[in-house]
């Protein structure tokens, strides 16, 4: 499980990269300024969990028998996903209802970090 996790992080800094370049050449003149800082807000959480993800498979080197870890490495991606990528589509279709989306990611977010936090701290 630390594999798919590393590899997970990996390609998602790969994305964020990828994604900011495209955001800062191939949308400034395209995006209003408001939702260019949309679309850069979802980039700049979806490199957090990137790294996120890359700590949960270090850390699972350390602790592989750990379940809530695992959970909090899957929440990440949940998080990226529900967060990350509403912002992606709202900033690029200005479909506002994208944006009740949003939360869910956060919270998902919110619980990664928190079962990442218990579960080193219980594992054994």
């Amino acid at each position: 499980m630390p594999r798919t996790f590393l590899m997970l992080g990996a390609i998602n800094a790969f994305l964020c990269v990828a994604l900011g370049a495209f955001g800062a050449h191939g949308l400034k003149q395209r995006l209003s300024t408001d939702m260019l800082a949309v679309y850069q807000t979802g980039v700049q959480y979806h490199f957090y969990h990137a790294l996120g993800l890359l700590a949960v498979g270090l850390i699972l080197l350390h602790f592989p028998k750990s379940r809530l870890i695992v959970f909090s490495g899957w929440s990440m991606v949940a998080g990226i996903i529900l967060f990350s990528v509403s912002l992606y589509a709202l900033s690029l279709t200005g479909v506002r209802g994208l944006g009740a989306i949003t939360p869910l990611g956060g919270v998902a977010f919110l619980s990664a970090w928190a079962m990442l936090a218990y579960g080193v701290w219980s594992a054994k």
